[in-house]
């Protein structure tokens, strides 16, 4: 089984068009035999986030947490202790590509670090700022960005390493260094970009919401 987790909180406005990707994804990866199911991990939510999910009948985890490291651990656990085999993570303002989870299995390593793209920038974002964006991101094979937006990893390797940490930021990129340091293959591909969001609201303080806006105040 191939487990998808979407931590959110509150992202109702986000979440819809995330989960009606990931059904189209899910759908294409088990017409080839491979059932997927995929978990959204409301973390202290107080807005439509809950009744989003239900809409698109996708399983549901509760938590307090406030933490995106912590809420990424609880929905791996509950999908590893439920039998799956790959854990594949996304954020609840983004959408996969169809052949999204296809891709990450073709690879067969352990783990796949993809790239994401902006294709709808906020009004108010120059394009000076894109321009930055593009000349700064490596949209290639062999890239060494790593996105919880795209990223995807076995079960043996994930807890060979122990999983995502409960950190409130770069829990991603901690993982991924904990699974260089065990060894782990990884591929570092650009063939299943992952569309994002612009946004600068970030829920996570100094993530890539930030990003955007450090870069675009640059001089």
């Amino acid at each position: 089984m191939i487990a998808v987790i979407v931590p959110a909180h509150n992202e109702a406005e986000y979440l819809g068009p995330c989960l009606k990707a990931l059904r189209i994804a899910a759908e294409c990866t088990a017409s080839a035999g491979e059932p997927v199911r995929v978990l959204v991990v409301l973390d202290d939510c107080n807005d439509a986030s809950a009744c989003v999910a239900k809409a698109h009948h996708v399983e549901i985890l509760t938590v307090q947490l406030r933490n995106v490291g912590a809420a990424r651990r609880a929905g791996a656990a509950l999908m590893l202790a439920q039998g799956a085999r790959w854990l594949a993570c996304t954020d609840a303002d983004s959408r996969v590509p169809a052949h999204w989870l296809s891709c990450q299995l073709a690879f067969a390593a352990d783990v796949v670090c993809g790239s994401v793209h902006i294709e709808h920038w906020q009004p108010h974002q120059d394009a000076s700022l894109r321009q930055r964006y593009l000349a700064h991101y490596q949209m290639q094979e062999g890239h060494r960005h790593i996105h919880g937006a795209n990223l995807g990893v076995c079960a043996q390797a994930y807890q060979r390493v122990g999983g995502f940490r409960p950190l409130a930021l770069h829990e991603d990129v901690q993982l991924v260094n904990d699974l260089q340091q065990s060894g782990a293959r990884i591929v570092w591909t650009a063939r299943n970009s992952v569309s994002t969001s612009s946004r600068s609201d970030s829920r996570a303080r100094g993530g890539f919401g930030d990003f955007l806006t450090e870069l675009g105040a640059a001089p």
